[in-house]
């Protein structure tokens, strides 16, 4: 088994698990809808983006026990649907409008910078530092951490932010640093670098 079967199969079933919550829960207000529109839609794009420019890093192989407990360290990020669901909490009308404005955000950052990345390597295996890597080495990733950031506002819970933050720490962040490894082979690597910040613009940049 592949790491993108795991990762498009929990990506697949968010949509589906948050309906059922809804029902199981009897929660159809206006916020479970609304996250169900934003986590049921990158789900949607996530198996998209693997039909149309996929993550060659993510057709590793990896064995039944990884896989088994890579699905539930992703079932993690469905703590936030269920929080809201089922404490029938009464989101303001702020919080939800500020999880949908950051969610578009980290969704145009996420997507047009990994489409970018892989048409851009497709051409001609070089270091890309144009266009969404001008200021930022990990656009893509900066996106991805907005999209779950805003899941986790609009759960109104502290919880969902504790597991994004062990996310960053154990997934993004040492994929970054591997990142930054692989690219330091380029000669240009290190001016780039210098002008460039890991995961946010440089203020001196």
């Amino acid at each position: 088994m592949k790491l993108n079967q795991i990762i498009n199969l929990h990506k697949g079933l968010t949509a589906f698990v948050v309906i059922g919550l809804m029902i199981f829960f009897d929660n159809f207000t206006i916020a479970p809808y609304v996250y169900l529109a934003l986590h049921g839609t990158y789900g949607l794009l996530w198996l998209l983006k693997e039909k149309i420019f996929p993550d060659p890093y993510f057709k590793e192989k990896i064995n039944f026990l990884t896989s088994v407990t890579g699905f539930i360290f992703l079932g993690s990020y469905w703590v936030a649907p269920y929080i809201l669901i089922s404490s029938e909490k009464s989101v303001p009308n702020i919080v939800i409008a500020a999880s949908v404005s950051i969610n578009i955000i980290g969704v145009f950052l996420h997507f047009a910078s990994d489409a970018q990345k892989y048409f851009s390597l497709k051409l001609k295996k070089d270091l890309i530092k144009e266009g969404f890597f001008e200021n930022i080495r990990n656009t893509n990733y900066l996106g991805e951490i907005l999209i779950y950031l805003s899941f986790a506002i609009l759960s109104m819970s502290f919880v969902p932010l504790v597991i994004l933050a062990i996310f960053f720490s154990i997934v993004f962040l040492p994929r970054m640093i591997k990142k930054d490894k692989s690219l330091s082979k380029y000669d240009s690597f290190e001016e780039y670098k210098k002008k460039s910040g890991l995961i946010l613009p440089k203020l001196n940049a």
